[in-house]
């Protein structure tokens, strides 16, 4: 094997005579198959050209590799607030505030919606800041720390989803900010050419790497807490708070149901790429303070934005002008209507328009990650081509969905929840029931070869009876499943706790089987 082709999958070329952790076998070599012959050519240059942009400017190459102890170097406090900050950025954007609307679509009153956004943010930021807890123990990212429960080629189907997870959530961004950046432009701006303008800018800050993101995210949530600050301010004292419900009984408990669901996916969903931004971090670094800080950096700024929607909705109750302008010329032009003065308005909704850049950003990084996991031969492609490749996906799903944005939120929210929850399950009952809570049972320097690796069949059958528990319990406008439908007129979603319940029982016999008849 080449120093080319090994340096494509992430391993680390050695000097003679020095052993290779990371060795693969022959089964695993033959995986490279037909991108074996062509690393001498268009690939061996892409993966040049990456390492001299990496020495030159500071663009990332090798990023799926893992990071071991002498590549890390201890970092100042305050450096380490950036496990919430980062967060902060990413959450805190349009796409929350559109979705703090649908409370008050679904018929719920003010205070229920405030509570259900509340609760449902901290539950899913907990699925997330336990599953960031891997990356600085391990030096691994997030589709690497889950081959030790999935193993090598179901794992594969998880980064496809993530894959698919990322550039969905990035397109709502899109959605959300080119409606702001129309409107801030009365008009002259198309929906389309807004949409264009932040996935450009989102893909230039992701195209650096790791660096270049902590740095903006630090930093960026400031302008848009501001801002959320002003609506609270601007639009609070015509909240309606003293309207009932507008739905009872079982429909209000199937309504209550569908929105904890759209929620918690909405905060849960970062648990499949929390690890990516933790590996520079020493291994030693507190597991606590990585939790909470992930938690509740995640759990606050996601309620703040959805809150501040929570609230402008409500007031729509008596804001005939203001429905009006939601109604029939979308949230950009609202948010410009109920901010004063005019001129004000337009430049919040213009810096609220970057808001959007921000998700896009870390979705754009962790789903050229995940396609660099899915086979061998693709590792080779270097990390800023599935960049781009990431880039051009992002734009097709927005300009496809970008008609209908609320029905896009409330599915694709929701079933980001679903597969979330039987991803984090499987990996919390593996850490601490069958490697005994300690990293040390962990044949981490084996990340890369299969041979070393579960072969997944627990997790894959588990995963399996998550699917199922889906479909029976999830309550989507193109499928109803059947113990939803039974919840009221509208349906109630029960899909996420009937797949924690059955995943959580279906791993433990299915692992200790494979354990004990395979013996990995």
């Amino acid at each position: 094997m080449s120093m080319d082709e090994e340096k494509g999958q992430g391993i680390v070329p050695k000097t003679p005579g020095e052993k290779d952790a990371l060795d693969v076998d022959s089964s695993d070599k033959a995986d490279q198959g037909a991108a074996g012959s062509t690393s001498s050519g268009i690939l061996a240059q892409l993966r040049n050209l990456e390492a001299r942009m990496d020495a030159r400017f500071g663009i990332e190459s090798e990023a799926i590799v893992r990071k071991r102890a002498e590549d890390k170097k201890d970092v100042p406090w305050t450096e380490e607030l950036t496990m919430a900050l980062l967060w902060a950025s990413g959450t805190m954007n349009t796409s929350c505030f559109a979705t703090g609307f649908l409370g008050w679509q679904f018929g719920l009153s003010l205070k229920q919606t405030i509570l259900i956004t509340i609760f449902a943010s901290i539950l899913g930021g907990i699925v997330t800041g336990y599953c960031a807890t891997f990356g600085a123990a391990t030096g691994l990212r997030q589709m690497s720390v889950s081959r030790y429960s999935f193993g090598w080629w179901p794992n594969k189907l998880i980064a496809i989803l993530n894959c698919i997870q990322q550039m969905g959530w990035a397109a709502v961004s899109c959605i959300t900010g080119g409606l702001a950046l129309t409107a801030v432009s009365d008009g002259h701006v198309s929906l389309i050419l807004g949409i264009i303008i932040l996935a450009v800018v989102a893909l230039l800050i992701s195209f650096v790497g790791l660096n270049a993101i902590l740095v903006y995210e630090r930093y960026a949530w400031i302008v848009f807490f501001v801002i959320f600050l002003i609506i609270f301010g601007e639009t609070g004292k015509y909240a309606d708070s003293s309207t009932p419900a507008s739905i009872t009984g079982a429909t209000l408990s199937g309504a209550v149901l569908s929105l904890i669901a759209i929620v918690y996916g909405s905060s849960a969903a970062w648990c499949t790429t929390a690890s990516d931004y933790y590996v520079h971090y020493c291994a030693d670094v507190s597991r606590t303070k990585v939790f909470l800080m992930t938690s509740f950096g995640i759990a606050i700024p996601t309620s703040i934005g959805m809150l501040a929607g929570c609230v402008v909705a409500s007031s729509l109750n008596t804001q005939t002008e203001w429905r009006d302008t939601y109604e029939h010329d979308g949230l950009g032009y609202l948010i410009q209507d109920m901010l004063y003065p005019r001129g004000f308005a337009k430049f919040l909704l213009t810096l609220l328009v970057l808001s959007g850049i921000n998700t896009n950003v870390i979705s754009i990084y962790s789903a050229s990650l995940s396609f660099q996991q899915l086979a061998r031969p693709l590792a080779l492609i270097p990390r800023f081509v599935w960049t781009l490749v990431s880039f051009a996906c992002i734009l097709a799903l927005a300009v496809g969905g970008r008609e209908q944005l609320n029905t896009y939120l409330q599915n694709f929210l929701s079933l980001l929840g679903y597969w979330c929850t039987s991803y984090a399950i499987i990996l919390l009952e593996e850490h601490y029931i069958f490697r005994k809570g300690k990293f040390e049972n962990y044949d981490l320097e084996g990340w890369n070869d299969p041979a070393r690796l579960p072969l997944g069949i627990g997790a894959a059958t588990a995963f399996g009876l998550g699917v199922v528990s889906w479909c029976m319990g999830m309550n989507q406008t193109w499928f109803v499943a059947p113990l939803a439908k039974v919840i009221g007129d509208n349906g109630g979603d029960v899909a996420n706790e009937l797949t924690f319940v059955v995943t959580a029982l279906g791993y433990l016999p299915a692992r200790y089987l494979e354990l004990r008849i395979l013996g990995r």
